[in-house]
């Protein structure tokens, strides 16, 4: 998986700019989540194709996804422009 070669790459880099490295691990998830619903790869969508019915075709399984995909890549614009969503409930509890 992609996350075995980015992590060690920019974990170091990201420490060096300050970034919050939850809130780094958040987005990179999110990302990764994201990147499994979406063409050209999209394994999730392929993982459905394998256990939905004949009659389900490839294009109406994609035709589904595009709201998902769209909640997904608002979930990310809200992370980046409000990084301290993500540290909230831990602080809570500090």
């Amino acid at each position: 998986e992609i996350a075995f070669i980015v992590v060690p790459l920019f974990v170091p880099v990201a420490q060096q700019l300050g970034i919050d490295l939850v809130w780094y691990g958040v987005i990179l998830g999110a990302n990764l989540q994201a990147s499994f619903l979406t063409p050209p790869f999209g394994f999730a969508l392929f993982y459905l194709r394998g256990v939905a019915p004949p009659e389900v075709t490839t294009g109406e399984i994609y035709r589904g996804a595009i709201q998902f995909i769209l909640l997904q890549l608002l979930v990310l614009v809200i992370i980046i422009s409000f990084p301290g969503i993500v540290n909230f409930l831990p602080s809570l509890s500090r």
